[in-house]
């Protein structure tokens, strides 16, 4: 749900008096339901004139999922997205009338629309012009992403590796970025690259995309565990439920709402991740998917930690998973989706969170070791970074510092469990196989970190 200022200024009488006042308004996110429409009204594509073939090839897997798709700009459409390719751009100049296309329909783009780009990285050995007009690509998305309103976000595609515009990976990262799945990230520019040899690149079903898959969800008897056993479940997996024996009840209650299984074991255990593979095994056959959710708090101020403080986060956020994974790993389980819970406090600190900084910050560098070693057995590794996310640990927080939190960020609002959800669903498909190593950020542009 959404939090009470943002419900008030967006209802009845102090709706209109909001307006009245000035008041900053946060929209009310539009939020994935089965069977609605991909986006708000049609679809805008422009590019380059070099990047025309890979815009064409875009425009025409849009109108296979039904869209409308529109070339050129218009004053007759109230539009739902827009999607700027600039794949083949080579000078700044050659973005421009491109870049402005896309800003002369900004003022009809509808409350929670989309502007995606599609651009290729800067690499080593690239002449200092087209280096600089690929970079530029990146500062652009995120500019413009500070500027939407209404609910609309901006999200760009960073072909790596020769990848292709119109590959199975760039193409569910599309779909993803202009659906409503993706209400809570913003500003975000995610690296897509080839899928590695031997590795599986097909299409896959965009209703049940984990269909007859796997997946282990650590930290699943509350919050945001429940909401990732609930999306992955709805998008077809086979879901295992983890959390301590303590934690039994509401476990219990997760994998009977998603018609999982429950497994009761502590994650900083020595043979967790053996655990883990056997149950996987010997009740489903297999294992595709691990979510490593689990995670605790315990703030102080560096000069008032305890020993017992700094070593229980390290080992129940960051050394389980190190350990799971090895032990994955050397049982060498392939074509394995690993999705690792990071935090914006891993990427810009939080005064209070030593502990959990380190932690988390050590989630990402782990990701990005990780990547190479699982993708030799044809998997990914990547995590998710929430930001304020409306849960029972943040509605204990102190009131000034809950409200900073959730206005600090280009949707001026906390995000929901289901957010971190469907970005971790989007991560473990196997449509994703292109993106490896990668963090990604749920936390609707917040003004935190880059």
């Amino acid at each position: 749900m959404t939090d009470s200022y943002t419900r008030l200024v967006n209802t009845g009488i102090t709706k209109t008096l909001s307006k009245k006042l000035g008041l900053p308004r946060p929209a009310v996110l539009r939020r994935h339901r089965p069977g609605e429409p991909l986006t708000v009204g049609p679809v805008l594509v422009v590019s380059d004139a070099a990047s025309k073939p890979d815009a064409d090839a875009v425009a025409q897997t849009l109108l296979g999922w039904g869209t409308d798709v529109r070339r050129e700009p218009s004053d007759d459409a109230r539009w739902g997205a827009v999607v700027l390719v600039v794949t083949e751009a080579a000078r700044p100049a050659d973005v421009s009338d491109a870049v402005l296309a896309v800003g002369s329909v900004l003022r009809r783009l509808a409350p929670n629309g989309r502007v995606v780009t599609v651009s290729r990285a800067a690499t080593d050995g690239d002449s200092p012009e087209l280096a600089a007009t690929r970079a530029g690509v990146d500062g652009f998305l995120r500019s413009l992403a500070k500027e939407l309103r209404a609910g609309a976000t901006g999200n760009g595609i960073v072909l790596t590796g020769g990848a292709a515009a119109d590959s199975t990976s760039a193409l569910a990262t599309l779909r993803f970025f202009l659906s409503a799945r993706s209400a809570f990230v913003d500003g975000q520019l995610l690296p897509v690259g080839p899928a590695p040899a031997g590795a599986e690149d097909a299409p896959v079903d965009d209703d049940r995309p984990l269909a007859g898959r796997v997946a282990v969800v650590t930290g699943a008897a509350r919050g945001i565990g429940v909401a990732i056993a609930k999306t992955l479940a709805r998008d077809g997996a086979s879901v295992i439920c983890v959390d301590v024996p303590a934690a039994g009840e509401g476990l219990a209650r997760t994998a009977n709402a998603v018609g999982g299984t429950a497994l009761q074991l502590d994650v900083t255990a020595d043979d967790a991740g053996t655990r883990i593979l056997e149950h996987a095994r010997s009740r489903h056959g297999r294992l595709d998917v691990v979510v490593h959710n689990a995670g605790i708090l315990r703030d102080k101020l560096l000069a008032n930690m305890k020993p017992e403080q700094w070593d229980a986060v390290t080992a129940v956020n960051l050394a389980s998973q190190l350990r799971i994974n090895a032990q994955l790993l050397e049982a060498g389980v392939q074509g394995l989706r690993i999705v690792s819970l990071a935090s914006i406090a891993g990427i810009a600190g939080n005064r209070g969170q030593t502990n959990y900084g380190f932690s988390k910050a050590g989630v990402i560098g782990h990701t990005r070791a990780t990547a190479p070693l699982v993708a030799r057995l044809g998997g990914t590794a990547n995590a998710v970074a929430p930001g304020f996310i409306e849960t029972e640990m943040t509605r204990t927080i102190p009131a000034v510092t809950r409200e900073m939190g959730r206005r600090a960020s280009s949707l001026q609002q906390g995000g929901l469990p289901v957010d971190v959800a469907e970005a971790v669903a989007f991560l473990a498909s196997p449509a994703t196989v292109g993106v490896n190593g990668e963090v990604l950020r749920v936390c609707g542009q917040s003004w935190l970190g880059r």
